[in-house]
């Protein structure tokens, strides 16, 4: 005889975001604890952004791909990236390669990162409300630096450093949020998912 009652079938591929979220996390809070002043930026911090705030979250942006997530692809691949060429204009001109950019460039640098991070951010208002405040606070990190390298002013950078660390350490809590509540099978940490309407 045939079953007839229908079998559900996992997909078997374990959930890619809280790697992405706490590589992104962590590398943030360490960058910007040199924004802030209170460490110089050694090779630590650009060892981070190769490795973990860069490739960490391009292995799990390719990973979403196989969740049909095109958020979470586009985010975590575009912030991988970012890092490595972070680190790449940051290194280069140490090494003789090419000019160091000026202000005016990291300044459109990071502006242009600024309006990208705003654009994702209205994705997250279908999603939780703790990426929300992920996107909307690296959206704010990155019009603040952008100013401090138009103004040079140190106190804008400052500033930014300290807000900064606030946006890392909330992506570090979403990741591990995420794997807590799934270790659990239950809400451990909240992140405030947002509940979706059927139109």
């Amino acid at each position: 005889m045939i079953p007839t009652t229908p079998v559900v079938v996992k997909d078997g591929i374990a959930n890619p975001a809280p790697l992405g979220l706490c590589a992104f996390g962590l590398t943030t809070v360490l960058l910007n604890i040199h924004n802030a002043g209170f460490t110089e930026l050694s090779s630590m911090i650009l060892a981070m952004g190769i490795f973990y705030g860069g490739l960490a979250q391009v292995i799990a942006g390719i990973i979403e791909v196989r969740k049909n997530n095109t958020f979470g692809l586009t985010a975590f691949v575009s912030y991988g990236f970012f890092w490595l060429s972070l680190v790449g204009l940051i290194v280069m001109p140490k090494l003789g390669w090419i000019a160091a950019p000026s202000d005016a460039s990291m300044a459109a640098y990071l502006a242009m990162w600024g309006l990208f991070t705003l654009c994702l951010f209205f994705g997250t208002l279908r999603l939780s409300r703790a990426l929300q405040f992920i996107f909307a606070t690296l959206t704010i990190l990155f019009f603040l630096l952008a100013m401090g390298h138009t103004t040079s002013n140190k106190g804008i950078e400052h500033f930014a450093g300290y807000e900064g660390i606030v946006c890392g350490a909330s992506a570090i809590y979403t990741g591990i949020a995420n794997v807590l509540n799934e270790v659990y099978n239950k809400t451990v940490l909240p992140i405030g998912t947002v509940v979706k309407h059927e139109v």
